[in-house]
């Protein structure tokens, strides 16, 4: 199932695309199950296996900016710009699409998300294949993105026949997707690349609105990215000591972007960078909640990001797959669900 990605390989997996076939493959981002976009049968048995709602569109993607613009009827300046600047890369773009894409891949929007990937592996699949590819992630719909193969076989199992192995991804979380109205960029999920490098580019960024139903871009679901285990986003930055937390005597894991003094023993942690790095804790953001995931522990909180860098990422993605939020109050760990959202504490 897991085939390192050597030129036979990539062959290979262009090869069952083409057929009609799927094939998980790896990027810069996060590995993507592929599937040739211009072919709704194969498209549909995507939505089935990740178990993905029809109303979520799909990313399609190409090996030039070339190929994207005979997917869009329509290119503003803006995103030219974006597009010389973070081509190849972890970039998306939503404009108005032609006939060419179906209306299953974009769940009968008028619009398609393109991007063209910084991997190796896959601008050689893309380049064989010679068709625009839609991939979303590897993985069960509203989990946690796998970022190596191994990730990829325990989410699918037997469902996906071909795994292209090209090793753990480099920037470990899903691409920024911006849209555009009257021409100025939208950002709809933030991700590789930040705002700041948007804004010093194309000119200032509207954010844009999570829907909770018809996204107009992957990623924008009120719930996402979550592991199996509940997650609780702490309300508030934490230094020094953490303090003593408690939570009814259960098992906590706790995410961490450096490390921190504990003043309990914890049943496992995971620090994302011993530097505080954001490019460091980006990349192993995925693989850390699945780490702590497979822990057996209760429950994982997690410590807030600072929000500028792909920090604004890492706390969307936290936000996202958080069931709830926790508070350190004097020496005990309050638990509160989504519906307690309101009273989080802005530090």
């Amino acid at each position: 199932m897991i085939r390192p990605a050597d030129r036979r390989a990539i062959e290979e997996a262009a090869q069952r695309l083409r057929r009609g076939g799927l094939v998980a493959f790896p990027t810069e981002t996060v590995y993507g199950l592929g599937v040739v976009a211009t072919t709704p049968k194969a498209v549909a048995r995507v939505f089935a296996i990740k178990g993905r709602p029809k109303f979520d569109p799909l990313i399609v993607h190409v090996a030039t900016p070339e190929a994207a613009r005979a997917l869009w009827r329509e290119c503003p300046e803006a995103a030219q710009r974006l597009m010389r600047t973070f081509w190849p890369g972890p970039l998306t773009l939503v404009l108005p699409k032609t006939k060419q894409i179906p209306a299953l891949v974009t769940s009968g929007l008028p619009t398609v998300a393109v991007r063209v990937p910084d991997h190796p592996v896959a601008i050689q699949l893309l380049q064989l294949v010679g068709r625009p590819v839609a991939a979303p992630s590897a993985n069960r719909f509203g989990q946690a993105s796998p970022t190596t193969a191994a990730a990829v076989q325990e989410e699918l199992g037997n469902d996906v026949s071909l795994i292209l192995d090209g090793g753990p991804t480099r920037v470990g979380i899903e691409s920024t997707v911006v849209a555009f109205e009257e021409g100025r960029p939208v950002l709809l999920r933030p991700g590789g690349v930040t705002v700041e490098q948007l804004t010093a580019v194309a000119g200032p960024v509207t954010i844009g609105e999570r829907r909770a139903a018809a996204p107009e871009a992957p990623g924008m679901l009120e719930r996402h990215y979550a592991p199996s285990t509940p997650l609780y986003l702490l309300d508030r930055p934490v230094a020094g000591e953490a303090g003593q937390w408690r939570a009814a005597g259960g098992r906590i894991g706790v995410l961490l972007l450096a490390p921190l003094t504990m003043a309990f023993p914890v049943s496992a942690a995971q620090v994302l960078s011993q530097r505080g790095d954001l490019v460091e804790a980006a990349a192993n953001f995925f693989q850390a909640l699945r780490r702590l995931d497979q822990a057996k522990v209760d429950l994982i909180v997690a410590v807030p990001m600072p929000e500028h860098g792909l920090g604004r990422a890492l706390m969307d993605r936290l936000t996202r797959a958080a069931a709830g939020w926790a508070r350190v109050e004097g020496h005990g760990l309050l638990i509160a669900g989504r519906a307690e959202e309101k009273d989080r504490v802005s530090v």
